[in-house]
């Protein structure tokens, strides 16, 4: 996503657990998302170079329109899997648990009814953008899972994309936003796509041809790992190599700079991690 995680307290520290080694045998996918539609002209030249693409259901961040509507055919003849994207709440708009709850309920709806109107086959997994990171308070949790069940209900799987990193919190000690709604779930079954853009683990704005494992991002349960972002983030990327362009953006290869097509860049355990293809 081009908005990017910032925890409650605005600052980050590099999570210190020892990174799981990519499963034996298992190759993983390059894929990437940006909140506008690269345009049909582009999308030859995207796939020499990724296996899938996100494709949002709303509006996505800071965005006026959703330029993804209508596209799905034209991605999956070019060859494209899916990482399917609904953009969620952000804290201010949830005001207390109840209001939360109800919102939780008809933004699943909503998720729904887009993935039916895109002609997404059910099963497909549906991943709620959890822009904002740190330990979840109730009234994200209440909004987060009442959105999970909501899309269950409604014949899809859920997912959620958040953050990977570890965020400290007040009195000491830090929370990793992916852990702590996977902590509290219960019984849910979640996808989970983290974002993790510093380095290490992330290699930067780099496109290698054997992609490394999404456990690599410090999340050994991860299914996605976003790596890179567009425009890079000084205060959490700055140890990465200078692989970006000069005005912070990562442009893929075979497409001019001059059109400014930044992306983010992920990393999957599938080619079709939403398993949104239907053929």
């Amino acid at each position: 996503m081009v908005v990017a995680i910032a925890a409650f307290t605005a600052s980050f520290v590099r999570d210190a657990r020892p990174q799981s080694p990519p499963a034996a045998g298992k190759p993983a996918y390059l894929g990437f998302d940006r909140n506008a539609y690269p345009g049909d002209a582009n999308l030859k030249a995207l796939r020499q170079t990724f296996s899938f693409a996100g494709y949002w259901l709303n509006r996505p961040p800071s965005a006026r329109t959703n330029t993804w509507n209508g596209k799905r055919r034209k991605l999956e003849d070019a060859g494209f899997g899916f990482l399917v994207l609904f953009n969620g709440r952000l804290y201010a708009d949830l005001k207390n648990v109840a209001h939360a709850t109800a919102l939780g309920k008809a933004d699943a709806r909503a998720a729904v009814a887009a993935a039916r109107r895109e002609s997404f086959p059910a099963g497909a997994v549906i991943f709620l953008d959890q822009e904002q990171g740190g330990r979840m308070l109730p009234e994200q949790k209440a909004y987060i899972y009442t959105w999970v069940d909501g899309v269950t209900a409604g014949g899809f799987k859920a997912g959620v994309y958040c953050s990977g990193i570890a965020a400290p919190e007040e009195g000491g000690g830090s929370i990793v936003t992916a852990d702590d709604i996977r902590q509290n779930t219960g019984r849910r079954k979640i996808v989970y796509w983290v974002t993790n853009d510093a380095c290490p683990p992330a290699p930067g704005c780099a496109f290698p041809r054997k992609p490394p494992s999404p456990a690599d991002s410090g999340i050994p349960y991860a299914e996605v790992w976003q790596f890179a972002q567009s425009p890079k983030r000084t205060d959490v990327s700055a140890g990465c190599p200078a692989n970006h362009n000069p005005d912070g953006n990562c442009y893929p290869p075979g497409v001019e700079v001059k059109q400014k097509l930044h992306v983010d860049l992920e990393t999957a355990t599938s080619p079709d991690p939403s398993h949104g293809r239907s053929r």
